[in-house]
C-alpha cells in the first residue's frame, strides 16, 4: 500500500534554497529570529488573527488539474508526463480515458474538513499538454468539480495549449464548456531553437495556433516564452519578443531556462557554460523582455508575468498571495490547512494513492501546527515576486514589528510595498 505521509513541498513555485545566500538577507533574518524563539502557529487561532496567519486554514477557491499527456518530452522538462507519440490521440485512447477516470475518483474522494465549501473561483488545466485531451473529457472533469465543490459563474478557467494540438472546433467546444483563458506554449519563434528544445511543434504551427485563437474569439490568452536557451542570441530573443507583441496577447509569461537533473538538457549542459548563456547574458534577456513589453503597455506585475490592465492570471495570484489551493492529478501539489504536499509522480503509485484516498487511509490534515518561520519565509518570498510587494502592516501584525524592522534594516534596497503607517521601518 502507498505510504500515506506527505512531505511539505513548494513545487508550484520556486523552492526555498538549501543555503541562505547573502543576496536574500531576509531568509537569514527570519531563520535567526525563529531559531532564537520558535513560535508555531495554531490552526485554531481566533478569527482576530491577522490575514497572513489565518488564511492558511480557509477552504481553497482554486484548483489545479494536471493532465500529463504530451506528444513527446521536451529536453528541458522534468514534469511528470505521459508521452503519447507524434500523432494526436483519439477519444478512445485508454491511456487518457483511464487517467481521467482516476482523476475524477481522486476529486470525488477528497475529504473536506471545512465547515463550508465555497465554489471554485479559478481552475487551471496544466500539464503536460492539456489540449491533447478531448473537450468531452475536459467537460467530465469540470462537471466533477462542479458537483464536488461548485464553480462560480464567471470563474477563470485556464488551459495550457500547445501549437499543433487543437483546431477551431476544439477551441469553440472548450469555450462552450467554460474554458475562458488559454496559455499558449510558444517558447520561441525560431525553428532551430524549437528543434533544439525537442518541441513537437514548429513556427508554422505557432502562427496557425495564434490565428485559430483569434478566429474563435478567444480574448484572454497568454504566450509563454523561454529565455536563455542553448545558442539563443540576443537577436533571436528580441525577435521572439517582437513577434509576441505583434500577436497582441493579453498576457505574456517569460521564463528563464532552468536546467534540471534527469532531463536531456541536464545531461548535456552546465548552467552558465556555453552553449548556455552566462548569468550576465541571462540578466540582459530579462531586462530586454521587461523593457520591450512595458514600452508597449504591458504591466510587469510578477517576476515572470506581464499583462494588459485587468488580465492578470487570477489563478497564479492564489500562489503569490500564499492562499490555499487544491491540486489533482499525477504529481500535482496542494496547499491545505497550512501543509504543502504532492501526489506521487509515477502512475502506478498515483493509482495506489487514489485507492488509499478512497479507503480513507490518506490523511493530509497535518497536526494543527504551522511553523511560523516557514510561513513568514513563504509570505516574504511570494510577495516579493509581485509588483505589489509585501504588505508590511499586516506582516507586522502577524509576526511582530521587530521582525519587520530587521527586514527593512537588513535589506533596504528591496522594493517593499509599504502599506503600513509611515515610520514602520
Amino acid at each position: 500500500m502507498l505510504k500515506s505521509t506527505f512531505v511539505p513541498i513548494l513545487s508550484t513555485f520556486p523552492t526555498k534554497p538549501k543555503k541562505l545566500p547573502t543576496k536574500f538577507p531576509w531568509l537569514t533574518i527570519i531563520t535567526n529570529t525563529y531559531t532564537q524563539s520558535p513560535q508555531p502557529v495554531h490552526q485554531n487561532a481566533s478569527l482576530t488573527t491577522p490575514p497572513p496567519l489565518h488564511q492558511h486554514h480557509h477552504p481553497p477557491t482554486s484548483a489545479y488539474i494536471h493532465l500529463p499527456f504530451c506528444r513527446k518530452r521536451c529536453h528541458y522538462c522534468d514534469f511528470p508526463i505521459v508521452a503519447l507519440g507524434s500523432t494526436n490521440p483519439t477519444d478512445n485512447d485508454p491511456r487518457i480515458s483511464n487517467y481521467i477516470e482516476l482523476l475524477q475518483r481522486e476529486i470525488v474522494s477528497t475529504r473536506s474538513d471545512f465547515d463550508t465549501i465555497p465554489p471554485l473561483e479559478t481552475v487551471f488545466f496544466g500539464g503536460g499538454t492539456p489540449s491533447l485531451v478531448s473537450p468531452r473529457m475536459v467537460l467530465s472533469i469540470l462537471d466533477t468539480l462542479r458537483v464536488k465543490f461548485g464553480v462560480c459563474e464567471g470563474a477563470e478557467i485556464s488551459m495550457e495549449m500547445d501549437p499543433g494540438t487543437f483546431d477551431g472546433r476544439k477551441v469553440k467546444d472548450l469555450m462552450g464548456m467554460g474554458v475562458n483563458r488559454v496559455s499558449l506554449g510558444v517558447q520561441a519563434f525560431q525553428e532551430e531553437l524549437l528543434k533544439s528544445c525537442g518541441r513537437a511543434h514548429g513556427v508554422k504551427e505557432v502562427y496557425e495556433a495564434i490565428e485559430i485563437l483569434g478566429s474563435c474569439g478567444v480574448e484572454n490568452w497568454s504566450v509563454d516564452l523561454i529565455s536563455s536557451l542553448p545558442l539563443q542570441t540576443p537577436q533571436m530573443w528580441e525577435e521572439s519578443l517582437r513577434l509576441t507583441i505583434e500577436a497582441r496577447p493579453k498576457h505574456v509569461s517569460v521564463y528563464d531556462l532552468q536546467v534540471e537533473q534527469g532531463t536531456k538538457f541536464g545531461a548535456l549542459y552546465t548552467p552558465g557554460e556555453f552553449p548556455l548563456p552566462c548569468e550576465t547574458q541571462s540578466a540582459e534577456f530579462y531586462r530586454m523582455a521587461s523593457r520591450m513589453l512595458t514600452d508597449v503597455g504591458y504591466r510587469h506585475y510578477e517576476i515572470s508575468s506581464y499583462c494588459e490592465d485587468g488580465y492578470e492570471c487570477k489563478h497564479n495570484y492564489t500562489y503569490w498571495k500564499n492562499k490555499p489551493f487544491y491540486g489533482f492529478g499525477l504529481g500535482s501539489a496542494s496547499y491545505l490547512n497550512g501543509l504543502r504536499f504532492s501526489r506521487p509522480r509515477k502512475m502506478k503509485e498515483y493509482m495506489g494513492y487514489v485507492e488509499n484516498l478512497e479507503n480513507g487511509v490518506v490523511n493530509y490534515c497535518g497536526n494543527n501546527l504551522v511553523d511560523a518561520k516557514d510561513l513568514a519565509v513563504d509570505i516574504v518570498m511570494l510577495s516579493l515576486r509581485t509588483s505589489r510587494g509585501l504588505d508590511l502592516r499586516s506582516f507586522a501584525e502577524a509576526f511582530g514589528g521587530s521582525l519587520v524592522h530587521s527586514l527593512c534594516k537588513g535589506h533596504r534596497s528591496l522594493e517593499l510595498h509599504l502599506l503600513a503607517e509611515p515610520g514602520t521601518c
